[in-house]
């Protein structure tokens, strides 16, 4: 039992711990605090106050007819709602202020976390989950931090104010309280605690329908294709049939207290009538003071009710802060290095690098060994899942080897920063990725955003873009859609290729940077790639052998292994793997063609 109450006090502490956290991103925003909170006594009070009057207005306004009392009645209810809506006003809107500022704040800390994450954390949990966070999961806390603080404020004053106004009137007939508060303060408990357990579910759900949008969605073509609209359809379905069902089980929850509390209410005021009806107190307590403690009462209800649904409120804006700030805590990808790199002469050297994945036993690289010289061209050839691109990832350190070392320019290139280390690199991958925006603003993206006009045309003539970039309506001003869908494949992909050559990086990295071109283009772009690579450390994922003939050496991976190294020439008298890719690509591709 003692067990059960550590682990109870332990889990306050900490979600008391995170409520703190999170009230922190109100702090710059304390003058609308101080004004909302202003308004929320003024709300609370103002009904108290007028709750008050109905003693005087019944038994000394309509009872004796006080002439006094008929002409300043009126104005005083007036006053009292006036001052009453000035205070509801600030409240609600400085509430409403302070949470999307909240919302706002959270959601910048989440993106971040994510842009300084290593490339693990993306491959062990699926997008929509990461999506879902910043469109759900973050709007979850606005309650917690803002919006529960102001029904916290507003109603506990209201039912201090409106007790206030049952003792000032009778204690006698207060005593019906005493069925009413403990009742309710048992309820709000129980809500409380199934909030929290349903709410971590809700939020993971939210995930699932989430990454099953954005999956279909981005595949909608070959959903098409394939006929797998009914498949989709029932994915879809079942995702959201269990977030359908937690949500009605939240409604339960809801509507359970909300009923229990007023049948507790009911007897409470069954309580209170019974009172004021007893013989001896009758001829005691004037109609005034009964209505007015009988409306104290009727008003403290639905405060007691919001103020149940308060804790239940904060439960739900922690799980989601936690969740939240689990991510904004994960330490970035690691970058111990203090050596700035200026510019890199090239030269890359790969000792017994091995690469298991997180979360994988299997190893994508056993103990590759790879000399890079400065300015020449190294091709990567081999099986899909022979480990080229896993190869090739770890130069800009997305990932570290799991044994051996890495050397460029005889310094472990784990000794320069990330961001230096970076600069020296150019990338242009299989899977084109571009922005919603502009031609320009994609081909001097990030920190090439200071460029010339001119570099960048130039860069786009250099990759054979500027041939359709012209016929664009505002040309390299033209915008192209979010990952550029007003493109063709090949479009993207010269674009792409643009971006490498305004970078102009020591090294280069073409991951099948042709793949998506037809002849004509992939001869061009050849010449612009030749012509880029002129003093590069360039290393080249390719599939069609023909595009790295003239490297000057090419390694040929199986299995996460280099099995083969060597030039062209010397690999076709080899005999060896190469040989045998190279028989498949020129003697079983123009058969095929002719069969056809």
């Amino acid at each position: 039992m003692s067990d059960a109450n550590k682990k109870v006090t332990i889990w306050d502490v900490e979600s008391w711990r995170i409520y703190k956290r999170l009230l922190g991103y109100t702090r710059r925003y304390w003058l609308v605090g101080l004004i909302s909170l202003v308004g929320m006594l003024l709300d609370g009070g103002g009904m108290a106050l007028f709750t008050q009057l109905l003693q005087p207005m019944i038994d000394n306004l309509f009872t004796k007819k006080d002439p006094y009392l008929i002409f300043w009645m009126p104005i005083w209810i007036i006053g009292i709602f006036f001052v009453r809506s000035c205070g509801t006003y600030a409240s609600s809107y400085g509430i409403s202020y302070m949470g999307r500022h909240v919302v706002q704040a959270i959601q910048q800390d989440v993106f971040d976390a994510y842009l300084r994450l290593p490339a693990a954390f993306f491959g062990a949990e699926p997008s929509g989950q990461q999506i879902s966070r910043i469109t759900y999961t973050s709007e979850q806390v606005a309650s917690a931090a803002t919006d529960a603080i102001k029904s916290a404020v507003t109603d506990s004053f209201t039912i201090l104010a409106m007790f206030w106004v049952m003792l000032h009137n009778s204690a006698y007939l207060t005593l019906a309280l005493l069925v009413m508060v403990p009742a309710i303060a048992l309820i709000a408990a129980v809500v409380s605690r199934r909030y929290r357990q349903i709410s971590r579910r809700i939020q993971g759900s939210m995930g699932s329908v989430t990454g099953t949008v954005e999956e279909s969605v981005g595949a909608h073509r070959e959903v098409r294709i394939y006929g797998g609209q009914a498949h989709e359809s029932k994915r879809f379905d079942e995702v959201t049939r269990r977030t359908r069902g937690l949500n009605v089980k939240i409604a339960a929850t809801n509507a359970a207290s909300s009923s229990t509390i007023q049948l507790v209410a009911a007897l409470a005021l069954a309580l209170l009538v019974f009172l004021g009806t007893r013989p001896a107190v009758l001829n005691e307590i004037s109609p005034g003071v009964f209505f007015a403690v009988l409306t104290a009462m009727g008003t403290m209800l639905p405060s007691l009710r919001r103020l149940a649904n308060v804790q239940a409120n904060v439960q739900r804006g922690l799980s989601a802060a936690e969740d939240l700030f689990e991510i904004i805590d994960l330490p970035p990808e690691p970058d111990n290095g203090t050596l700035v790199l200026d510019r890199t002469r090239g030269e890359l050297s790969m000792h017994g690098i091995r690469l298991v994945y997180p979360r994988s036993e299997a190893e994508a690289l056993r103990g590759v060994d790879l000399h890079c010289a400065p300015g020449t061209v190294t091709a990567l050839v081999g099986r899909s899942g022979s480990g080229k691109s896993s190869l090739v990832s770890l130069l800009p350190r997305f990932y570290a080897p799991s044994e051996g070392q890495i050397m460029l320019d005889g310094e472990n290139y784990e000794a320069y920063t990330l961001a230096s280390l970076r600069r020296q690199i150019g990338w242009v991958g299989q899977s084109v990725v571009l922005f919603d925006g502009t031609v320009a603003d994609n081909i001097a993206y990030g920190e090439l955003a200071g460029a010339r006009e001119a570099d960048i045309i130039a860069a786009a003539e250099a990759a054979n873009a500027m041939e359709f970039i012209a016929r664009m309506p505002q040309g390299i001003h033209t915008q192209i859609g979010q990952a550029g869908n007003t493109l063709s494949g090949g479009q993207r992909q010269r674009i792409a290729i643009a971006r490498a050559i305004l970078k102009n990086a020591p090294i280069l990295v073409l991951d099948e940077a042709t793949s998506a071109l037809d002849t004509e283009s992939e001869r061009l772009i050849q010449q612009a790639l030749q012509r880029l690579m002129k003093d590069r450390t360039t290393l080249v994922i390719a599939h069609r052998l023909s595009t790295i003939e003239g490297a000057q050496q090419i390694a040929v991976m199986d299995q996460g292994r280099i099995v083969e190294r060597g030039t062209h020439a010397e690999l076709l008298a080899l005999g060896g793997h190469y040989a045998a890719l190279h028989r498949m690509q020129f003697h079983d591709y123009p058969n095929q063609q002719s069969g056809d």
